[in-house]
């Protein structure tokens, strides 16, 4: 058995729905992923194995565009887990950021306030929660969860110990994948935004 520092915490987007394609925040509305979605989530699939994950356990969101990405990217073994949904957009669920702004000028999802929705601050708790449920594992085998833009954006924040609302610097595409792990003890993201197109792993 290795340490901990010898495993690695995947995270893979879902592939595009027409809603993300539209730019749209998709937080519980349950939309299908397009014909390209499907090709994206197939991608991942060649990219993944590149990684030579150990065993993983890999946890998905109960939403059906991250569930049918996992099975699409060879993943069928994935467990549902609640925590993995996407940040809760409240009032602004399907709207751009650019109608969004109509009312609320500078707004973004890290740094201001979503009405009826999910604050900053209870979303880096759900990710604070989701990094310990991981942990042990992560002792053993690698981890990957299947999940969403933003959420996955708080998730890589939180595991390089920065405040949620510095996810705003990981753009995050659909359908790729970002690799979390260790560099001498300390946690450390060891590539982002992987895409089919990007080539080496």
């Amino acid at each position: 058995m290795g340490s901990n520092h010898d495993y690695r915490l995947v995270l893979l987007r879902h592939g595009e729905t027409e809603w993300s394609r539209a730019r749209k925040h998709t937080g519980r509305t349950d939309v299908p992923l397009t014909t390209l979605g499907e090709e994206q989530a197939r991608a991942a699939g060649p990219l993944l194995r590149r990684l030579k994950l150990s065993d993983p356990l890999v946890l998905t969101s109960p939403m059906r565009r991250a569930v049918e990405t996992a099975k699409l990217a060879g993943l069928p073994a994935a467990r549902v887990d609640p925590d993995l949904a996407e940040w809760d957009y409240g009032d602004y669920e399907g709207l751009t950021t650019p109608q969004i702004r109509e009312t609320a000028p500078g707004w973004t999802v890290f740094t201001a306030p979503v009405p009826g929705g999910e604050s900053a601050a209870q979303v880096q708790v759900r990710a604070d929660r989701v990094l310990d449920s991981v942990s042990g594992a992560l002792r053993e085998r690698d981890v990957v969860l299947v999940g969403h833009g933003h959420f996955s954006r708080a998730l890589i924040a939180r595991w390089a110990a920065f405040d949620v609302r510095e996810g705003r610097r990981f753009f995050l595409s659909t359908g790729a994948i970002s690799v979390l792990g260790y560099d001498h003890q300390a946690r450390t993201l060891l590539a982002h935004n992987l895409v089919p197109a990007d080539g080496a792993v």
